[in-house]
C-alpha cells in the first residue's frame, strides 16, 4: 500500500467512525492558499476541523507527533477561511484523527478532541 493509498484508508476510516458515533461530516480534503483539512464535521455543538493521521504500527513518528506546530497553523488558517465562507454557529474544535495500519489494513484508531487551539499565533 502506497502513502497516499494509506492516507485515504485513514480518511475514510475516520469519516466513518465519526458518521457512526453521531457526527456529521460536512467537507472532507479542504483545501486553501495555506494548506488542507482532511475532515470537516459537526457534532457534540461544534465543527470539527479533523486532521487525520496514518500510520504503520512501529513508524519513528507516531500519528500525533506528525500534526507538527506548521500543519497546525496551515489547519487553522484554513478552518478560518472556510468559516468566512461556510458560517456555522458551532464552536470550532480542532481534533486529530489517528490510525495504525499493519501495513494493509488498519489495526488501532483513536480521536483525539480538542488537541490544538486557533490562538492568536495565526
Amino acid at each position: 500500500m502506497d502513502r497516499r493509498e494509506t492516507g485515504r484508508l485513514g480518511e475514510e476510516l475516520a469519516a466513518e467512525i465519526l458518521e457512526q458515533k453521531g457526527y456529521t461530516v460536512v467537507a472532507k480534503n479542504v483545501h486553501s492558499i495555506y494548506g488542507e483539512v482532511d475532515l470537516i464535521a459537526t457534532g457534540d455543538g461544534y465543527i470539527c476541523f479533523i486532521e487525520v493521521k496514518t500510520r504503520r504500527r512501529g513508524a519513528m513518528v507516531s500519528p500525533e507527533e506528525a500534526v507538527t506546530s506548521a500543519k497546525r497553523r496551515k489547519i487553522v488558517l484554513t478552518s478560518l477561511l472556510y468559516l468566512q465562507n461556510h458560517p456555522y454557529d458551532l464552536q470550532p474544535r480542532f481534533d486529530v484523527f489517528t490510525v495504525e495500519t499493519d501495513g494493509e489494513r488498519a489495526i488501532s484508531h483513536q480521536h483525539l478532541k480538542g488537541v490544538f487551539e486557533g490562538g492568536n499565533d495565526y
